[in-house]
């Protein structure tokens, strides 16, 4: 790879909703003591970067230009003084955080994802310097130190970048939820996030159930590790498994979640765990079933450094995968297309 200069990086552009992306040059941050810079090899696709090259979460909820991808891997190039966990050529990836303030009460006890100050995001957003932030649909990439996180020995970085944003919010609320032998977890919807849930709550000796808008993925599910696979329009067969679950993991981005029809499916006490940040606000919310059945209604917000490290321990110990389709990072745009068009199986990631 060549670059234009030190402080300058290559990367797929958006400059506007509606815009195409264009291959442009851009400023790196400002390289710090804390900082490390790596080449990246890979860059997975994420339902966010569609929300963000659209401004699908409001008006003026996108500063362009635009460089989106928040599952990057890559090897590293450079690194401050402070740096003394990682050394060049090492495998490393980055997740949808960079930074935080690293003072507040959560960030002290290792929640800097629910960071009281914001969060600074991988891409869209501003580092405490004010030097702007562009994700991995690039050459190469810098940040803070404590939310780089090694790759396994033994797993490639197309696999290990998947993990960084998909994974790692399937797998927080999980754990954090208390997922273990004994549970019952629906899962609703199976892509990017749901196939990875199903997997990590097989992985924590869950039984899974799939809820699906269609058959087609009933194979796919089963090879995941789903005992039971349900069509959500099938009303019969969901009054079987009605009061069964202990979790329902809700995957769906979309504005019309069904809420009445799977907190039915949850015993009381049960827990219904948002993991999508639909486009719009949430309504249609039956009270009545939320308090009578003791429902907790949570959301889940990707995860820690602690948990990320956590997390890519426990695939390498159990075998949790995802299933990839990858594209060269100069087709960045077909692949942006196929994940609109619904076409990934499950997670889609460009190649350097």
């Amino acid at each position: 790879m060549t670059f234009t200069t030190e402080n300058t990086f290559h990367g797929w552009s958006c400059s506007g909703k509606g815009q195409p992306l264009e291959w442009s040059e851009l400023q790196l941050k400002k390289f710090e003591d804390d900082d490390v810079e790596i080449a990246i090899t890979h860059c997975g696709l994420c339902g966010s970067d569609i929300h963000t090259l659209d401004s699908g979460w409001g008006p003026n909820t996108t500063d362009y230009p635009c460089v989106v991808g928040h599952e990057i891997t890559g090897i590293v190039t450079k690194v401050g003084k402070n740096v003394t966990e990682f050394k060049i050529n090492e495998k490393v990836g980055v997740g949808a955080q960079c930074c935080s303030c690293f003072n507040c009460g959560e960030c002290e006890t290792d929640q800097e994802n629910l960071c009281r100050n914001g969060i600074t995001k991988t891409y869209n957003s501003r580092w405490p310097s004010g030097d702007k932030t562009y994700g991995g649909y690039a050459e190469r990439w810098r940040g803070h130190q404590h939310f780089v996180f090694k790759v396994p020995d033994g797993m490639s970085n197309e696999i290990a970048a998947t993990f960084l944003c998909a994974g790692i919010t399937a797998y927080s609320p999980l754990k954090n939820h208390d997922v273990k032998e004994g549970s019952r977890v629906g899962v609703i919807g199976i892509g990017g996030i749901g196939h990875f849930v199903v997997q990590w709550a097989k992985a924590m000796g869950a039984d899974v159930v799939v809820f699906s808008s269609s058959d087609r993925k009933r194979d796919d599910a089963k090879l995941l590790g789903a005992s039971d696979y349900v069509v959500s329009s099938d009303i019969s067969e969901l009054i079987k498994r009605e009061g069964t679950l202990t979790h329902v993991v809700c995957t769906s981005f979309g504005n019309n979640i069904e809420w009445e029809k799977f907190m039915l499916m949850l015993k009381r006490n049960g827990k219904f765990i948002l993991v999508g940040i639909p486009e719009t606000p949430l309504s249609g919310i039956p009270p009545g079933i939320l308090v009578r059945h003791q429902i907790s209604l949570v959301g889940s917000m990707i995860g820690s450094p602690k948990d990320i490290r956590e997390m890519l321990e426990f695939a390498v110990e159990t075998g949790v995968t995802p299933w990839i389709q990858k594209y060269p990072m100069k087709q960045a745009a077909d692949a942006v297309q196929a994940l609109r068009n619904g076409n990934a199986r499950y997670r889609l990631v460009l190649e350097n």
